[in-house]
């Protein structure tokens, strides 16, 4: 361990572990029914679960032990009724925990070490790379879109509560960490009902508000007062993308009244910043000559934001004009005072505009194909549309035009399909053309899928030439991600769609999921599958002269491409475009590494600095040789192998759904999406999201996802001989050394002793067996490849943070294993719905817990 990491462990310890259990103590006073009481029954309880896993005890005999020793309770519904206060109290736990890290995020991150702008600037300065970097700031920029997946498992009130915690906890107010925590005792963590779209966007307006807006200013500032002449007034270097309320993809509840609405938010949300920037400045600049234009600004922003229905033409520029005549007047007369508060305020307007993230329009190329096939059959399309190759097709979608007859669709997601296109017009009127200029296809099997949403705009009255919009395919499955070069060969050969990107600027963008390439795939043929794809599809892209930028769809556990992500897009080597760094935020992804402007400013710099440095400062073991890509190659085709296996496990779904709190995920009210995507009953592995595909395997502390495939890949590489090459590869690329550090944290959030009584079952026990023989089997290789002796050795903050966690969360796992098993006993027993509904409810909201105490596990 080197010193910073040594340093680091023990501010960690110190400010995170000591304090927490510091404060804990004031839980016990908290204004709960009977809290002093619960809070000692749960110490011992936590103590029961320890010990009783030891000893290889199950879940409910565990909770059966405490009950009969600690316990006067006999009634079930005494003994269920502690169970979940013992939940909410958790819960609690989990936010001071939580606030405790956000308080304490200064002093155990370097904030001026590696990857951070301070560094870069230093390397900058050291290797005389100013004219590079203004090159290269030109154009590059890091697009940061929060995404609609159960994305705020925190109701809003929640989330003010933690902000305000962790100021007094940084400032060690005890009074103030008291009354918060008193607070907290008395606000439901629970949603009575299942939050709509528009919910679930003004959840993460809170972030763009309350986080992202200062810490840009503050990234953008930084770099501008170092680099006053690298950067460039058309690039914002930073930009934010939003999915809720614009993405349809298995959500039917979003519609183009909603997008609407959301947008008209993001606008209100926008203005209401720069309202309360400019009351700021008018305090500070009451100067001559600048009063008045600041109190013209002030009026206009807030009848924007106050009067109904009243929406002047504000535009960027107007904002920007006035702003740079303040600028002038206080630097000619006025000695430059309270500049830099002017300045702050132009780099703000410079990102976020009146859009503040740009929304995004998905949905399945399903969908698409459907209405055409519909139009076709009432006469409004050629019939030829339904009976067309994909060449025809490709042929008759360039020709079409302005639909004069507005179809009469049955199906209201079909009715929207037409008027989702028209409402981007609206959001581009109101919100200036960043407000929403991208329609993402999922599910795109073909050229024909993404001239489709091109079609739909001619419908919608656009000219060929003149489409506001970007079109991106997204590309999934493995089957999709080895064909995705084919499909972008036939588009870019395709004259009409090649006339729409050179009005765009001669730039494809190509969405890259990893949710799905995981569940289809395994961790490892996954992973290698995204990065073969971006070789094949930077070098196709290249050939046609197009400059293609990668979105990735990104979660927040390594299984779905979370993890160390500014450490994948440092190992890209040159035969990736680096353009831009597009990727989603989501699940607790935002609240664990957005969560507070400190953590946004210094995981935004990690991803600049790779980005920038990666050309500035080439890396030359990060293009692989194709002598190392055959190895990985095959060292997938292996991990793939053993993933089939499991995947194709008769008991798989069947173990998810009795096992894992899978079936209850759709009532959790954490997100407005279905989990499966189709309507039917019968579940099989292809209907079910991607999401709570992960999330159960995480809930059940088994993470499959994250390192399934891993061990069995790398014995068989040592049967041929070729585990020395691997270990020389780990220690050279940076790319093959995140894929395994990833692993380890998945592997780190496990916990087997939970489900070891199912070892023996006469139904999952092979099942469980398997599972855990890859999971030793690639801690073990793991070690062989590392040269390490314990899981994440290398991250000793981040082991440490796990640890506390999951000690923490231990009795709630616990709680939702015994609810869960309680739940099977009684449906072989044929038991009444009603005793099994309590159960049911156990389990779910043990879910909430579990999830917010992962930080990045859905």
């Amino acid at each position: 361990m080197d010193h910073h990491s040594g340093r680091a462990l023990q501010q960690f310890r110190n400010e995170v572990g000591v304090r927490f259990q510091l404060y804990n103590s004031l839980f016990t006073s908290l204004p709960f029914h009977r809290i002093e009481k619960t809070g000692i029954l749960l110490s011992l309880l936590s103590s029961n679960c320890e010990d009783g896993f030891r000893r290889k005890l199950s879940p409910a005999a565990i909770i059966s032990d405490f009950f009969d020793k600690h316990t006067t309770y006999h009634s079930q519904e005494e003994r269920n009724d502690l169970l979940f206060r013992f939940v909410q109290y958790i819960e609690r736990q989990v936010v001071l925990f939580d606030a405790l890290e956000d308080a304490a995020f200064r002093s155990v991150h370097d904030l001026n070490g590696v990857g951070t702008l301070k560094h870069l600037e230093s390397e900058v300065i050291r290797n005389k790379k100013d004219e590079p970097l203004a090159d290269k700031l030109k154009d590059f920029s890091v697009r940061l879109v929060l995404t609609a997946h159960p994305t705020q498992f925190y109701p809003g009130p929640v989330l003010g509560i933690i902000n305000d915690l962790a100021k007094a906890l940084a400032d060690n107010n005890t009074n103030l960490v008291n009354t918060y925590l008193q607070q907290l005792g008395k606000t439901p963590f629970f949603k009575k009902k299942k939050p709509t779209p528009y919910d679930e966007a003004v959840s993460l307006i809170w972030y763009l508000e309350n986080v992202f807006y200062p810490a840009a200013g503050r990234i953008i500032s930084s770099l501008k007062s170092q680099f006053p002449d690298a950067m460039y007034a058309g690039n914002p270097v930073i930009r934010m993308g939003f999915w809720p309320g614009g993405d349809r993809d298995g959500n039917p509840y979003v519609n183009s009244e909603i997008t609407l609405q959301v947008a008209n938010a993001l606008r209100g949300g926008i203005i209401k910043c720069y309202y309360m920037d400019v009351r700021k400045l008018r305090r500070r600049l009451t100067f001559e000559g600048v009063d008045v234009l600041l109190q013209e600004l002030e009026q206009k922003l807030y009848s924007n934001l106050f009067i109904p229905g009243f929406k002047t033409n504000l535009s960027r520029e107007e904002m920007l004009n006035t702003l740079v005549q303040v600028r002038e007047i206080i630097v000619y007369q006025h000695n430059g005072l309270f500049l830099h508060m002017v300045d702050n305020l132009i780099n703000k307007i410079g990102v976020f505009g009146l859009h503040f993230a740009s929304l995004d329009i998905r949905q399945d190329s399903s969908v698409h194909g459907l209405f055409y096939r519909e139009l076709a059959a009432a006469g409004l399309l050629p019939e030829a549309f339904i009976s067309a190759d994909e060449p025809e097709r490709i042929r008759l979608l360039g020709t079409l035009t302005l639909l004069e007859t507005e179809p009469d669709f049955a199906d209201p997601v079909l009715q929207d399909t037409l008027r989702t296109v028209r409402a981007i017009r609206d959001i581009q009127s109101f919100n200036g053309p960043d407000g929403c200029n991208r329609y993402i296809i999922s599910q795109c099997n073909s050229a024909a899928n993404a001239l489709e949403v091109m079609g739909l705009f001619l419908l919608a009255g656009w000219q060929k030439d003149n489409i506001p919009a970007d079109i991106v395919p997204l590309f999934e499955t493995i089957d999709d991600l080895h064909k995705a070069a084919g499909v972008m060969h036939i588009l870019y050969a395709d004259p009409v769609y090649r006339q729409h990107l050179e009005k765009r600027g001669n730039q494809q963008t190509i969405m890259l999921g990893f949710s799905d390439g995981t569940k289809d795939g395994g961790y490892l043929m996954a992973n290698w599958s995204i990065y073969k794809a971006k070789e094949e599809l930077t070098r196709i892209s290249r050939e046609f002269g197009v400059r293609v930028v990668f979105f990735d769809g990104r979660g927040g556990p390594p299984s779905r491409g979370g993890g160390k992500t500014h450490k994948f897009y440092a190992s890209m080597g040159s035969t990736i475009e680096n353009k831009e760094i597009q990727l989603t935020i989501q699940g607790q992804t935002v609240s664990s590494n957005f969560g507070t402007i400190d953590a946004a400013q210094f995981n935004i710099e990690q991803l600049l600095n790779a980005g920038i440095s990666n050309d500035l400062f080439p890396n030359r073991d990060a293009t692989m040789t194709g002598t190392e890509e055959a190895l990985l190659q095959e060292l997938s085709e292996e991990g793939f192998l053993a993933y089939k296996k499991l995947k194709e496990h008769p008991y798989l779904a069947d173990y998810l759904l009795q096992v894992s709190p899978l079936r209850f995920y759709s009532e959790t009210n954490i997100g407005s999406r279905p989990a499966k995507r189709g309507a039917g009953s019968g579940l099989s592995l292809k209907d079910l999201r991607a999401i709570p595909f992960a999330g159960s395997w995480s809930q059940l502390k088994q993470n499959v996802t994250g390192y399934y495939g891993v061990g069995s890949a790398l014995q068989s590489m040592e049967k041929k001989g070729k585990l020395l090459p691997l270990q020389k590869l780990y220690h050279q690329s940076l790319f093959f050394r995140t894929l395994l550090d990833n692993c380890e944290m998945a592997m780190m959030k496990s916990f087997f002793p939970l489900t070891a009584y199912l070892s023996e079952h006469r139904q999952f026990g092979e099942l469980w067996h398997m599972i855990y023989d890859e999971y030793e089997l690639t801690k073990q290789y793991l070690f062989k490849i590392t040269g390490n002796q314990e899981l994440m050795a290398g991250y000793p903050v981040e082991q440490a943070s796990i640890s506390m966690r999951e000690k923490i969360v231990l009795p709630l796992v616990t709680i939702q294993q015994y609810a869960l098993s309680r739940i099977r006993e009684l449906d072989e027993q044929g038991a009444p719905v009603k005793i099994r509904e309590t159960f049911e409810k156990l389990a779910m909201r043990c879910s909430f817990g579990i999830i917010n105490a992962g930080r990045n596990s859905a």
